[in-house]
């Protein structure tokens, strides 16, 4: 008797995505205010951008003219 190891498992995609809902396994957010739309996730800050844009120089980014 073999056992199969996909069951009771769902089937992940490769974007991370699971197939069945449709909907991302975990979802990000801001690490200061918790919102969900308007993240800066490059290098991983995952902050949105109105807090990016107040903690930037404080996270070592400078503004240039």
């Amino acid at each position: 008797m073999t056992t199969d190891a996909s069951t009771g498992s769902r089937d992940k995609t490769d974007d991370g995505t699971d197939s069945s809902s449709g909907q991302t396994e975990n979802q990000r957010v801001c690490r200061d205010t918790g919102r969900e739309q308007g993240l800066v996730g490059k290098y991983d800050i995952w902050l949105c951008r109105q807090s990016f844009r107040e903690m930037a120089r404080d996270i070592g980014f400078r503004k240039y003219d």
